[in-house]
């Protein structure tokens, strides 16, 4: 018998800032969405290996306001906790009011609307419910007096009113950075381990330079003793070309059996040099040595797989299939994302096809500075409909049907940001039926968080055709960072739209955002009211063998 695997990583695709919790024989895990609607994927498994996802923590049903803008708003790093009968997570929104905590008896769902958390500051909070089940809240933020009377980035602890949702005292600063000088110490986890209460923090930035290190203090509210081998999990030594980068932002479980693990966020690199689907959801074995945890324990590195954990191998049954067709007995999957929320109605689903409305809101809005103000998400909606890309080495291929007026577009589209893709267009301009590929990029001087943001757009047309076809397959074959895309109205006899386009471009590197790749349907008016829509009558996504 083949000995079983948990094969990295976990969950594939833009699924970052993993946070993990069990309880009895289930384990749940959540992840950022960011600008994506619904919010925050909730995930299952009973091994650690087998995952299936299992609902979306925030939509309209519980006040979920976030606008597509820039891929560096919205919700980011969660955490997730169990407690008394009641499952709890905490984030921030920052297309909203900033942190928040919901809560659910059932981690599928229904989920809270959001208690905003006026009195909790700063980024990545997260919780820690003690043995006698007080309750504290922690996070990042400017706290650390460095001795030079600046305030530097820290990590403040505070107990916590679980009831009232407050803080039950003042935040005490525990912990600044594991390495001297460290860079965005960020991402806190609390866990009472034995005589011990640990802190395991990110370092470095969510980039090439990103680790995990523990830290530890015999007392909760305590300075934290660093880990003498921190950092604990990083790529960073293994250069910019290592097939796993990244590699940080942890979470620790144990299992039923005493066995323990650690989730955490890396990238894979394609071509010794684009990570286009993004930061994934990774995992490792963790062992206790001399009261100090060692990830991966012999390598000290993620492996791409590790012996199955001492638990029932359970897999589940795949809802979605590589080729999705579309009932109107059902909506969209719980993997099919939005660009934002959808505070118009633009798609539905009728007659076994996905029809997108051409709404006024082109492709490539302005990107507006980042607030903390829900207002600012309800005055665009794109009309676009997509997946996650999960593969390195695939195939994309969906049936459209669309008759475009003066001005309209509609097709397929490669999205790492508002300003950053590719996209195969049918169009009309001056009358005449036209086929489009044209290549979106966008360079930032400096984060939509920062004051006095800029950006410079620029949009290139690599193919053009004649194209009269009403009814027409779209789609591509990627291999690594080439990609062929084809048309036509007939899977048997595609034809070549534009060959070897190097989808590299298509890279976070180059935007500057913290996305992976989201590939879908679009459909707009570009600035004009209209009542056209396109339609779909099926989408395929398949990895290569």
């Amino acid at each position: 018998m083949t000995e079983r695997k948990i094969k990295n990583p976990i969950i594939s695709g833009f699924y970052p800032d993993p946070s993990i919790c069990r309880v009895g024989d289930d384990f749940y895990l959540i992840c950022s969405s960011f600008e994506m609607y619904p919010g925050i994927p909730i995930f299952h498994s009973k091994d650690l290996a087998n995952w299936e996802q299992i609902g979306n923590a925030l939509t309209k049903d519980n006040g979920f306001h976030v606008e597509f803008n820039s891929m560096v708003g919205g919700v980011m790093a969660p955490t997730i906790r169990y407690n008394n009968g009641t499952f709890y997570i905490i984030n921030a929104n920052f297309c909203d009011k900033g942190n928040f905590i919901i809560t659910a008896k059932d981690p599928k769902g229904p989920w809270s609307e959001p208690h905003w958390l006026t009195d909790v500051p700063g980024i990545d909070a997260s919780f820690f419910f003690d043995n006698d089940g007080k309750a504290y809240v922690m996070g990042t933020g400017d706290v650390w007096e460095n001795g030079a009377g600046v305030k530097e980035r820290g990590i403040w602890l505070a107990p916590y009113d679980m009831e009232n949702f407050k803080l039950a005292g003042e935040p005490v600063t525990i912990f600044n950075s594991a390495l001297r000088g460290g860079s965005a110490p960020e991402a806190p986890h609390i866990y009472h381990i034995g005589d011990y209460y640990y802190l395991m923090i990110a370092e470095g930035g969510t980039e090439h330079y990103h680790a995990v290190m523990v830290a530890r203090s015999k007392e909760l509210f305590g300075w934290y003793e660093g880990c003498p081998a921190n950092p604990v999990m990083t790529h960073r030594h293994f250069g910019f070309k290592a097939p796993i980068i990244n590699v940080g932002h942890a979470d620790f479980v144990e299992t039923q059996n005493g066995e323990w693990y650690a989730v955490m966020l890396a990238s894979r690199l394609i071509d010794g040099e684009y990570k286009n689907l993004g930061r994934e959801t990774f995992i490792c074995p963790v062992i206790w040595e001399r009261e100090w945890p060692i990830f991966s324990p012999g390598t000290g590195k993620l492996e791409w797989e590790y012996p199955a954990a001492s638990l029932p191998w359970t897999e589940f049954e795949k809802k979605e299939k590589d080729m999705e067709d579309f009932d109107e007995e059902r909506d969209l999957g719980m993997t099919w994302v939005l660009l934002g929320t959808p505070y118009e109605p633009f798609y539905k689903i009728y007659d076994s096809k996905l029809s997108l409305k051409c709404l006024k809101e082109n492709m490539t809005p302005v990107i507006k500075p980042l607030s903390f103000n829900p207002e600012i998400c309800k005055d665009r909606i794109i009309s676009f409909v997509g997946k996650r890309q999960i593969h390195i080495d695939f195939s994309l291929f969906t049936k459209m049907s669309f008759n475009p007026q003066e001005g309209e577009s509609a097709g397929l589209a490669i999205m790492q940001a508002m300003h950053h893709h590719l996209r195969v267009e049918r169009t009309c301009e001056n009358g005449k039926q036209l086929l489009k590929l044209i290549i979106s990029t966008t360079d930032y001087d400096r984060p939509p968080y920062f004051p006095g943001f800029s950006y410079e757009h620029k949009e290139e047309i690599i193919a053009c055709v004649p194209c009269d076809d009403n009814e027409l397959i779209l789609g591509f074959n990627a291999k690594h960072e080439s990609y062929d895309f084809v048309y036509g109205t007939d899977l048997e006899n595609m034809k070549c739209l534009a060959e070897n386009v190097d989808c590299g471009r298509i890279n976070p590197e180059y935007v500057g955002c913290m996305a992976g790749t989201i590939i879908g349907m679009f459909a707009t008016a570009n600035g004009k009211e209209s009542d056209n829509v396109a339609e779909f009558d099926w989408f395929q996504m398949k990895g290569a063998k």
